[in-house]
């Protein structure tokens, strides 16, 4: 999900995905050849420091037998994160851009540079997203000066949550009544591998995280 204005959320699906925004992921056949827009976050290695907590989800898969309920995660994108020297507590990034004893070049840089997690009073407190029966509701900006957000469903383990959509139905509910005028907020289905790249070029982050957002706009 990307966060950019108040709101609160819950998933009922078939298949799976999220994003203030909340993004969702699925899978799909490559028609035409996409520019990636990565994340610019270099830093491939599991932070240790704090423990990730991700807010609970409810989604629900229905067929004409009725529905059952199926537990996922929302979890924080990595580009949102505390990024820090892998063996202690020093930023890796910061206003001035990326540390030049860490991070002289990419390689390097995911070597030396772990991207933490963030615990349930941190989801809430550092970057207003707010866990609630069934979804979780995303605040524009804290106190602390975070701005907007982005989320993924996950299974509420290690890997992101894939949903088939092939003759199925998606519906998602939105509270959209606290939302001001030019207030941008988005739900969308992108395709990402499932585990967020984990053990491909250096990346021991993974889903767990919020690694592996691949994006494509035409010009």
């Amino acid at each position: 999900l990307h966060s950019f204005p108040t709101r609160r959320s819950s998933i009922c699906s078939s298949c799976g995905l999220f994003c203030s925004d909340i993004l969702l992921c699925c899978t799909m056949p490559k028609v035409l050849a996409a520019f990636c827009l990565m994340a610019p976050t270099m830093a491939q290695q599991a932070g240790t420091v704090t423990p990730e907590e991700s807010p609970h989800i409810a989604i629900q898969h229905c067929t004409a037998a009725g529905c059952q309920t199926e537990e996922a995660s929302l979890v924080l994108d990595a580009n949102w994160r505390w990024v820090h020297n892998a063996d202690g507590y020093e930023n890796c990034f910061d206003e001035k851009g990326w540390h030049p004893g860490y991070c002289p070049d990419p390689a390097t840089c995911k070597q030396n540079c772990a991207v933490e997690g963030v615990t349930s009073a941190g989801y809430a407190s550092t970057y207003g997203i707010h866990e609630e029966p069934g979804g979780v509701k995303l605040d524009f900006m804290t106190k602390g000066g975070n701005v907007g957000s982005r989320l993924y469903v996950t299974d509420g383990a290690e890997s992101y949550k894939m949903f088939k959509l092939l003759n199925k139905e998606f519906t998602i509910d939105v509270d959209t009544s606290t939302l001001h005028c030019g207030m941008n907020g988005a739900a969308y289905f992108i395709e990402m591998d499932a585990k967020g790249g984990k053990g491909v070029d250096g990346n021991n982050a993974g889903a767990k995280f919020g690694t592996g957002y691949c994006d494509a706009q035409c010009p």
